[in-house]
């Protein structure tokens, strides 16, 4: 039971299940922001045109009380765009800064390459020879 503690601590302390982690919760705040944007100033503005509150803009379904809430449909399916987009966004700004930093990596000049063995040996017999024949 132990070891089952230390394997599940390793894995928790990683950095990358630390990055998902703050990636969650700063996703679930920013979806806050997005939400808020919706409800508060874009549903009004298209309310404007119906003359109501837009997310609850709703479709009659004849006679029988029931209807068809499109406008909080609406809102959700733009909400999800509006959310996609920003994910986009941002993924690409983290792909731009981490080619930029790949790149400076690869600027860096190369070591030369070192001899192989098969080449040292070489070198050795070489010279050895030039010893004997002096």
């Amino acid at each position: 039971m132990k070891k089952f503690f230390e394997e599940f601590r390793e894995f928790a302390l990683k950095g990358n299940v630390m990055d998902m982690a703050i990636g969650v919760i700063i996703g679930g705040a920013f979806q806050n922001i997005v939400k808020a944007l919706i409800d508060d100033i874009i549903n009004p503005l298209i309310g404007l045109l119906f003359q109501a509150d837009f997310s609850n803009v709703v479709i009659p379904m004849g006679s029988s009380g029931v209807n068809l809430a499109i406008g909080a449909f609406i809102s959700v399916v733009i909400n999800f765009i509006l959310m996609a987009l920003v994910l986009f966004l941002m993924v690409k700004g983290m792909n731009r800064l981490r080619d930029l930093t790949h790149k400076k990596e690869a600027e860096k000049p190369a070591e030369p390459a070192k001899p192989t063995q098969e080449e040292l040996l070489t070198q050795i017999l070489a010279e050895l020879q030039k010893k004997d024949a002096k």
